[in-house]
């Protein structure tokens, strides 16, 4: 295979992780909380050897998270909280594990405990669980989080932290990350300036138009890279169709 054919090779390769990032976005467009994932890639120059020209290809370096915040709508639902600021919630999932996300669409269940809408439980300042005894009635959960009981008494206090290296989080879909495997359990540090504001959700920061827009120039480079594959293969055939009929 010649340098041509691996040019356009890692073109395609990379141009395939672009689509499937920015088609993952659209699918989340509508994820209460979630945040843009975005791919970064570089460019390596290859040295033939001396008197030769180098060799561009494109590499798959990395993604990173978009970390901006999202609009707030108004749900009016009292479970409902969005968070302003750089902080994240925790959830325990499967085996106690500790998730992350900014998903604040909460209910309570059978149990009387406090989880979102896909089951999780919510914990609270201190790591754990928050329940809420009954007989509560309509909870209120101010701008720090403490959630009170309709009479005024304080149940628990919603846990908002920070999370320095969510870069580097495993990412599980539907917004929420875990810590990878190699760095144990994640720790939990609080967040002070972020502020709840219930009765609202925080809406995906990502931007349906934009990623579209994306999404059609990627599968036009697809396209043109492809084709450049093609005429590469056609014009070796060719090659060696004339070379075959020499004498």
């Amino acid at each position: 295979m010649d340098n041509s054919s691996y040019v356009a090779l890692s073109g395609q390769m990379a141009l395939r992780r672009q689509l499937s990032v920015v088609a993952n976005n659209m699918a989340n467009a509508n994820t209460a909380g979630y945040k843009g994932e975005h791919a970064r890639f570089e460019e390596y120059l290859h040295k033939q050897g001396p008197g030769k020209d180098k060799v561009s290809f494109v590499i798959d370096q990395a993604s990173y998270l978009d970390t901006r915040q999202g609009g707030l709508t108004q749900t009016g639902n009292p479970l409902d909280i969005a968070l302003q600021g750089e902080g994240w919630l925790a959830y325990e999932g499967q085996g106690g594990q500790t998730l992350f996300g900014r998903d604040g669409r909460m209910t309570i269940s059978a149990q009387g405990d406090l989880v979102t809408v896909s089951g999780n439980r919510v914990l609270d300042e201190g790591g754990a669980p928050i329940s809420i005894p009954q007989g509560s009635g309509q909870l209120s959960i101010s701008s720090d989080g403490v959630v009170s009981g309709q009479d005024g008494t304080q149940i628990a206090t919603v846990g908002v932290f920070r999370v320095d290296d969510i870069q580097g989080y495993d990412r599980l879909g539907n917004g929420m990350f875990a810590a990878p495997e190699e760095l144990g359990e994640a720790a939990l540090l609080p967040e002070e300036t972020t502020r709840l504001a219930q009765g609202f959700v925080e809406e995906s920061n990502v931007q349906p138009i934009v990623e579209m827009t994306k999404l059609m120039e990627v599968q036009k480079a697809y396209e043109r890279s492809s084709k450049l594959s093609e005429n590469v293969d056609d014009l070796r055939k060719r090659t060696l169709q004339t070379l075959g009929q020499k004498p």
